[in-house]
């Protein structure tokens, strides 16, 4: 199977999105079941899954497209002979809803892939808590152990710094006068 296209990512409404048409490609269905499969589900796809763009954001998008090397090609969003309707645009969250409404291969092993991250992510992170509770009693001991060596180290101090000599009595004759 040929690897899929990746469709165009646009920034609208201050949010990264993708077009409808683009992840229709990408899960190989037809733009009109993939709006339709939208329609029919919409309780799933709040305003911050996917919202249907403006006639303003459209002619944006398709001036950037223009403009744009790296895009595909342009929208084809057109009151006559092109597309009827406004586009929809979907963040992340949406993209990956509809993986999940879907039936195409490739919609469902998106929809695969991303449970497997969600797992994968949360043994990661099960494993980073396992680990940081360990370290966490690591630090306990070696500050309980810390405490203990500084203890000791006091208690032995005055035993390593040598006594203070005494002046020894002179033994002989004294010929230095006495002190007043």
């Amino acid at each position: 199977m040929p690897e899929p296209i990746l469709p165009a990512i646009h920034t609208v409404r201050g949010q990264r999105v993708v077009l409808d048409s683009d992840l229709a490609a990408l899960y190989e269905t037809l733009v009109k079941v993939f709006n339709q499969t939208i329609r029919r589900n919409a309780d799933r796809f709040p305003r911050d899954f996917a919202f249907q763009l403006t006639r303003e954001e459209v002619a944006n998008l398709k001036s950037q497209i223009v403009t744009s090397n790296s895009a595909p090609g342009p929208i084809s969003f057109s009151g006559y002979g092109g597309a009827r309707k406004l586009p929809w645009a979907f963040t992340e969250h949406g993209a990956i809803m509809a993986a999940t409404l879907l039936r195409s291969p490739s919609a469902v092993a998106m929809s695969v892939y991303v449970m497997r991250a969600f797992v994968r992510m949360r043994e990661e992170l099960t494993t980073s808590a396992v680990i940081l509770k360990r370290l966490a009693e690591i630090d306990r001991t070696l500050l309980t152990h810390d405490l203990a060596l500084r203890d000791v180290y006091e208690k032995l101090l005055p035993l390593l710094t040598p006594p203070p000599t005494q002046p020894s009595k002179e033994l002989g004759f004294h010929t230095r006068p006495p002190r007043p």
